[in-house]
């Protein structure tokens, strides 16, 4: 047990906190993309990574996995109607980022 008391902010943050998760979260925004779609948008997470963020946010209520039985089968990710109220959170940071977030990363990503 710990002492810490419960806090909305925390609990927020171990949503959609973390290098990734807001990232997937801001490739879903325009709606619902396949597994190796989201690859090609996020090329420096590998398969892997991809794989266990988006189990945790589907555990977490915030996405939907839908598998299309269609030959060749797919599945795409998609906001659930828990995750579509993240949308003013994630505008927020987005504009927060841009106006005050790290020079550094920006400078990398050149």
């Amino acid at each position: 047990m710990t002492d810490i008391p419960w806090c909305p902010v925390a609990a927020t943050v171990d949503v959609i906190g973390g290098k990734w998760k807001p990232v997937i979260l801001l490739q879903l925004k325009d709606g619902p993309r396949r597994f190796n779609e989201l690859r090609r948008l996020l090329p420096h997470i590998t398969q892997r990574m991809l794989t266990l963020q988006l189990r945790a946010l589907e555990a977490d209520g915030v996405i939907v996995r839908t598998v299309h039985e269609q030959v060749p089968p797919h599945v795409d990710y998609a906001f659930s109607p828990r995750g579509l109220t993240l949308g003013p959170l994630l505008e927020a940071m987005w504009e927060w980022g841009e106006a005050y977030g790290s020079r550094t990363l920006r400078a990398a990503e050149v």
